[in-house]
């Protein structure tokens, strides 16, 4: 296994301890949220880093195709649920559920898709886009804006749900036109 295969397991096992501190939130325990700030930084540098790695030292592995788009998301669906919650409970700026949906469901469907390109042992030539990666960026940003209680995360989800739409839009196309490109067998 590649040491950043590696990083990215790292990042999947971070999921359940930023899950469990922001569970466990209350205004009374705000260290909670700056502890769940932590391990979200941490997770999103993890990311920088592995995809560095992968790049640099020619790590580049099939497991690493699937594993880190799958930390990925599982980071960012699990962030917008979990800070849905507690935003709307203790926050100032509230999180929208329409906000939340739209990441969730653009999310699920690129899994999904990604499943479907894995299932039917296609190759996956849909690469990341710079819409797409417009679209983490901002699905980032929010979140820190968030754990951070800035007043601006109001700004923020707005403009990564545009992104998260057209890009949804993107691969969706380019998913449909892969698979009506392949031959059929019979």
């Amino acid at each position: 296994m590649s040491f950043a295969n590696k990083i990215t397991i790292f990042r999947i096992l971070s999921v359940p301890f930023f899950i469990s501190v922001l569970v466990y939130y209350a205004p009374q325990k705000d260290y909670l949220r700056i502890i769940a700030l932590s391990i979200f930084v941490l997770a999103v540098i993890s990311d920088v880093i592995d995809g560095y790695i992968a790049r640099v030292k020619k790590q580049k592995t099939k497991a690493g195709a699937i594993l880190d788009p799958l930390a990925d998301k599982i980071l960012l669906i699990t962030s917008f649920i979990l800070l849905y919650r507690i935003s709307n409970l203790y926050f100032a700026v509230k999180l929208p559920l329409w906000v939340v949906l739209i990441v969730v469901f653009r999310d699920t469907i690129l899994l999904i898709g990604g499943a479907i390109i894995i299932l039917s042992n296609q190759e996956n030539k849909i690469s990341p886009t710079w819409i797409g990666k417009a679209s983490t960026f901002f699905q980032t940003m929010t979140i820190l804006a968030l754990l951070l209680r800035l007043n601006l995360s109001y700004y923020l989800w707005n403009i990564a749900i545009a992104f998260t739409l057209v890009s949804g839009i993107d691969y969706l196309r380019k998913g449909i036109v892969m698979f009506n490109a392949q031959p059929q067998n019979k």
